[in-house]
């Protein structure tokens, strides 16, 4: 079972990028359906975005143009742009890695990474 790991958490002001990563020690995620989530406490994880080779890059609820995932290939990792970020956006955020297809739910997946808390704040 893969490992994930997510890295590139922190600080940010309102209305700043970040850039979130995910990967595996050892493991190359280029043939894994890898999701991203973020949970805040007392609230369900929600689905955020995808990437797939099948499904494309399918984006969950309205988040269109904020959340921009892409492979890196070479080094068999993905990583999630994050835009105009609000303080709603403050939130642990989650890799997750399905040797299927793409899902905005939790239950699609079957590794997750521990996750990195991302605070958006002034």
């Amino acid at each position: 079972q893969l490992q994930l790991v997510e890295s590139g958490g922190g600080l940010v002001q309102p209305g700043g990028s970040l850039r979130l990563f995910c990967e595996a020690s050892g493991f190359s995620l280029n043939n894994y359906a890898i999701g991203w989530f973020r949970q805040v406490p007392g609230k369900e994880r929600e689905g955020l975005t995808c990437i797939s080779e099948y499904d494309g890059v399918p984006i969950y609820g309205d988040e269109v143009g904020k959340f921009i995932l892409h492979r890196d290939a070479a080094k068999g990792t993905v990583f999630m742009e994050m835009n105009s970020l609000s303080p709603e956006d403050t939130a642990v955020y989650y890799c997750a890695a399905s040797r299927d297809f793409c899902s905005a739910y939790v239950h699609g997946y079957q590794s997750w990474g521990p996750g990195t808390q991302v605070t958006v704040a002034s």
